[in-house]
């Protein structure tokens, strides 16, 4: 059976309607018990599209670093991040869609109109926008998207584990692997861990309960 791979269907319809800057939204990092969570905002033109663009957990890393690179030098590209504080205070949600707000407004072109992965909108982006669930499996933007925000908070859980060694940030990026698990318990967490998630919030209640 033939894989189906993201295409230009929904860029299309878009410049139908009449929009002339469309762009490509997607996070990561909504699972794991650590770091931020981060999304981009993509704006791809006809003609300079990467080859192989698909949902970024479908690829090797090798070939997501090959594609991001090569997204930034042909696409306008904008990255952002709600941090561990804005999770915990808002909730992932709401710090997600915080996140692509940031992305879409740190773009140099404005964009009049928003493919977003996901089935929810974020309100208050100042965008027309359309949800499309697995877009990143559909759509090129977001595709775009998903990979240079893979690549962009994996760097940064590599460079977190520098800080904090023990955890497995490099293999794991914050997700709440067995090893990651154990080390929580044998070392507890630290400031990047997000203290909203249950098993951070187990673990810094059960230090509390058998604290003098």
């Amino acid at each position: 059976m033939e894989i189906a791979c993201p295409d230009w269907t929904h860029e299309t319809a878009a410049f139908a309607e009449g929009f002339t800057c469309v762009v490509g939204v997607d996070e990561v990092g909504r699972g794991p018990l650590a770091g931020p969570v981060t999304a981009a905002a993509v704006r791809l033109f006809p003609g300079r599209i990467p080859e192989g663009l698909n949902d970024s957990k479908k690829l090797t890393a090798p070939r997501r670093e090959m594609l991001a690179a090569e997204i930034h030098t042909v696409a306008e590209v904008s990255i952002a991040h709600a941090s561990v504080e804005e999770i915990d205070r808002l909730n992932i949600l709401q710090a997600s869609h915080l996140a692509m707000g940031r992305a879409l407004a740190g773009l140099p072109s404005r964009p009049d109109f928003a493919l977003i992965d996901g089935h929810i909108v974020p309100k208050g982006l100042g965008h027309r926008c359309r949800a499309i669930v697995k877009g990143d499996a559909l759509c090129l933007s977001i595709a775009a998207a998903s990979i240079v925000a893979k690549v962009a908070r994996d760097r940064i859980m590599v460079d977190l584990e520098q800080q904090h060694p023990g955890y497995g940030w490099r293999t794991n990026a914050g997700y709440g692997t067995k090893d990651h698990l154990q080390a929580l318990l044998n070392l507890g967490p630290t400031p990047h861990h997000r203290r909203s998630f249950k098993p951070v919030h187990n673990i810094l209640y059960q230090e509390a309960s058998i604290s003098p």
